[in-house]
């Protein structure tokens, strides 16, 4: 057995990832579980996360050689509007399971901003199915969107597929604005577009659905006007809402992080003409890391008495000495 160590979690839509470690080092051991954490009525479900996290926990602790883990930061997506009883009873379920002394629950955008920039002020744009801006200039946190699919993520993969799927099924009516080269991608992913409706209306993953379809309109962007334009206008979004959080002043850095940094240059070229006309003053970075990545940094520094950022509730909440 050597020292005491970290516990870093990453808990998002499709299960838990664990990370352990020793603070100044890579981590020893990482784990996952492929089961969402539940929500009810009272949002997240501690007991949920606890009953899939101690035992991943203890096995990595183990695998690492690790006598202890007294430091524990779980970055939770929702946890903003739905962390009330992870706050409530997380901490003392960690103090009594695992012997954490001291917890930092954070939003899954905070774990995604200090992954990909650290402990710097700046903005970071977290791009997947959805889209949420976070930024700080480290005496606290502002967000933009992340209001989910039906009301906005506004440039993220469903807002891409579902425009995609809208010019496609304009080229179906024969209304302006179609798009026959994304009606023939449509075509071949889904089937005929008349059962586009019952196919996406009863699912409740229909935001995952429409944003599968987000490749397909950055494959067709490079001969097909109508997709570039739908890229385009994603760019302009997302450029809105890194202006929305960004700092003023001083020299910010922005980066993004998330699936659709993955869509390469069809969005990647136009995003950067955006944020360099909207953020002149801000330095376009690579993300650096992953929200698991930014949790062990959250950790590391927790550990060595050394975080920096901002807290605020619903955001980022440490706890100490809750065993005692």
């Amino acid at each position: 057995m050597t020292a005491p160590g970290y516990l870093a979690v990453d808990s998002g839509g499709s299960g838990l990832r664990a990370a352990v470690g020793v603070p100044g080092r890579e981590p020893s051991a990482r784990g996952e579980t492929r089961e969402p954490v539940r929500t009810g009525a009272r949002g997240i479900d501690p007991a949920h996360l606890m009953a899939q996290l101690a035992p991943v926990a203890r096995s990595l602790a183990a695998e690492a050689g690790l006598d202890a883990l007294p430091t524990a930061v779980v970055g939770a997506a929702g946890f903003a509007s739905l962390g009330d009883a992870l706050r409530a009873e997380l901490p003392g379920a960690l103090a009594r399971e695992l012997g954490v002394r001291a917890v930092a629950l954070a939003a899954d955008a905070v774990t995604a901003y200090v992954g990909a920039l650290g402990p710097r002020p700046g903005a970071v744009l977290a791009a997947g199915t959805g889209l949420i801006a976070i930024g700080t200039d480290l005496t606290g946190w502002r967000r933009a969107d992340g209001w989910g699919h039906l009301l906005g993520d506004c440039g993220g993969g469903a807002w891409i597929g579902r425009a995609g799927l809208e010019a496609a099924l304009r080229a179906h009516d024969g209304r302006d604005g179609g798009s026959a080269p994304l009606l023939a991608r449509a075509e071949e992913r889904f089937g005929p577009v008349r059962g586009l409706p019952g196919l996406l209306y009863p699912r409740a993953d229909r935001a995952a659905v429409l944003a599968s379809f987000a490749p397909e309109v950055a494959a067709c962007a490079a001969h097909d006007p109508v997709a570039a334009d739908v890229l385009r206008a994603a760019a302009r979004h997302m450029a809105d809402s890194a202006a929305a959080v960004c700092p003023s002043g001083g020299a910010p850095e922005v980066a993004l992080t998330g699936g659709l940094s993955k869509m390469g240059e069809p969005l990647l070229v136009p995003l950067r003409e955006e944020l360099a006309r909207r953020l002149p003053h801000a330095r376009q970075v690579p993300a650096e890391g992953d929200p698991l990545h930014g949790a062990v940094r959250i950790a590391t520094d927790l550990a060595t008495d050394r975080l920096t950022l901002p807290g605020e509730p619903a955001l980022l909440c440490v706890v100490r000495d809750r065993n005692g």
